[in-house]
């Protein structure tokens, strides 16, 4: 079996993490001393009504047992074990259980086929898979120890009930900083997922610049994160960055399709202070009628995940009077890049703001120069002579992948992006995303933007489509709101409305209607899908 070892290094002091550190013992322990009493996570089921909140002493308690479990299990030091749960409880457990041991939770979303499941248990060479009957049932050819959370199933043990059974006292060997803390498998533009390996340190300790500058959150707030837990996006937002900061995890069991109605009831019913919501999620939220809506509680909004709209900022803030602060990162990274309330930078609308303390970012052309201020170049961020703590170790058992993107002096995002005189970064797209007709370089994201002003249009996907002219142009395809009609009147009135929202050169000269979007499992547009069938219209 592989196995994931740690990997030396000094301690960077000026406030670095220390050679030894544990998010369960160093950061939720802390404030099961100190507010012992305080609620750390509120977790409401909408098909039973029933809520259920836990102290932060109930959830330490419960995640010691967790760890006792869990090593009974067959679960050690470094070993790798993927979970897949719904918005439950036994989620949160089982990650901090998971954590004190000094095993390495992969986080997987329920959305996964069974052939995904297959491939990640073993590209990583997971010992273990902790699940509901949803995800077992996604489970087939496993040698490992299996669990199960609710009920009961030959072949696996008994999450709820081992817990329950468990000793409480949990005395682990302390883990490294630089130890293995937690693993993601992210999109590939080519090929399988990539595993992305974080230290205890990269993630459980880094993640306090997202919880206190981004999320802006203190021990009296209720954060509530509409993410699906399989996501990077979880873990700075359900996970990490609030219990970092001693707030209380909201969470919400809402299955199926997103219900943008029901999270407006939510956020009107419960004291929700602080709110964490991607673009996909806002574009449908700001087409309801917000005029009746009251949200007393709630003060600061983020977004991520994606670029926003202006227009969507605009109807949010006109609506509530409360701006969205929309932020950058990936997998591979805590936040980089964020407009922080608590640093008092005005947000221009569409920026994804200015970077977050302790990162040295730049914008960077093809051979890794440096770019004037209002010129486009791929982010990237120095990562010599001090590697930032907030970024992940490596693409794990995968070199030329970590080669590709560990550049020199730089980490490369893949990201392509501006940057004003100010200071902000206005996000263009991925680097293979960007299209380049009749000499003009064009980032769909801005066309997508402009279509999205429309009424018409619920969402837009823009791509390249090769021309024996202009090398490129912009072709769009296009979902309609309901009520109205495709056609080429339309499609004409579209090109117009581009025209002069964007700029002319960069409207779509062909839109094609579509009744859906290609998407990832996380709900973003598959760019790299629409640019294949693109070609494929001109059997490219």
């Amino acid at each position: 079996m592989t196995t994931i070892t740690h990997m030396s290094h000094d301690d960077p002091g000026d406030g670095g993490p220390p050679p030894y550190f544990n998010f369960a013992d160093h950061i939720f322990d802390r404030w099961a001393r100190e507010r012992p009493d305080s609620s750390a996570l509120w977790h409401v089921d909408p098909a039973s009504g029933v809520e259920r909140r836990f102290s932060f002493r109930e959830i330490a308690s419960l995640s010691r047992r967790a760890a006792n479990f869990l090593a009974r299990s067959g679960i050690g030091r470094g070993d790798r074990v993927l979970v897949m749960l719904h918005r439950v409880p036994e989620w949160w457990i089982a990650m901090l259980g998971l954590i004190r041991l000094g095993a390495v939770p992969i986080p997987g979303t329920l959305l996964l086929t069974p052939r995904e499941v297959a491939f990640r248990l073993s590209a990583a060479s997971a010992t273990a898979v902790l699940a509901d009957a949803e995800g077992a049932d996604k489970v087939t050819d496993f040698a490992g120890s299996r669990i199960l959370v609710g009920g009961s199933r030959h072949g696996w043990f008994d999450f709820c009930s081992g817990i329950a059974t468990a000793p409480e006292d949990f005395s682990p060997v302390p883990t490294r900083s630089d130890d293995p803390g937690i693993l993601f498998f992210t999109s590939a533009t080519t090929g399988e997922p990539k595993m992305v390996l974080h230290t205890q340190a990269s993630y459980g300790w880094a993640h306090r610049i997202t919880g206190a500058l981004w999320l802006d959150l203190g021990p009296d707030d209720v954060h509530w994160n509409l993410s699906d837990l399989g996501w990077g996006k979880a873990a700075w937002s359900s996970f990490y960055g609030p219990w970092h900061q001693g707030a209380c995890v909201f969470a919400i069991d809402r299955r199926g399709k997103f219900d943008a109605v029901a999270t407006l009831d939510t956020l009107e019913r419960f004291p929700i202070t602080t709110w964490c919501a991607p673009p996909t999620a806002l574009r449908l939220i700001v087409r309801e009628d917000l005029s009746t809506r009251h949200f007393p509680e709630l003060r600061h909004c983020v977004t991520a995940g994606e670029p926003l709209n202006p227009e969507v900022f605009q109807l949010w803030k006109d609506a509530t009077g409360l701006a969205l602060h929309e932020a950058y990162g990936q997998t591979e990274t805590v936040v980089l890049i964020g407009n922080f309330r608590s640093l008092a930078h005005e947000i221009r609308p569409g920026s994804m703001g200015r970077p977050a303390p302790g990162f040295d970012v730049a914008l960077l052309d093809d051979d890794l120069v440096e770019v004037p201020v209002g010129h486009e170049g791929q982010i990237a961020i120095r990562v010599k002579p001090t590697r930032p703590t907030g970024l992940c170790r490596e693409y794990w058992l995968n070199d030329e992948e970590t080669a590709r993107q560990f550049q020199g002096e730089w980490y490369l995002t893949g990201d392509r992006a501006t940057r004003d005189a100010e200071g902000n970064y206005w996000f263009i797209g991925r680097k293979d995303d960007i299209i380049k007709s009749s000499g003009y370089r064009i980032g769909p994201f801005e066309v997508e933007s402009a279509l999205l002003e429309h009424p018409s249009v619920l969402e837009a996907g823009v791509v390249a489509k090769p021309d024996d002219v202009r090398g490129q142009i912009v072709k769009a395809y296009v979902v309609l709101r309901p009520g109205f009609t495709a056609g080429d009147a339309l499609a004409a009135e579209l090109q117009g409305h581009c025209k002069r929202t964007a700029s002319p050169y960069k409207y779509p000269r062909e839109i094609e209607f579509v009744q859906e979007l290609p998407k990832t499992i996380s709900g973003k547009v598959r760019h790299v899908d629409l640019r294949k069938r693109a070609r494929a219209e001109i059997g490219a």
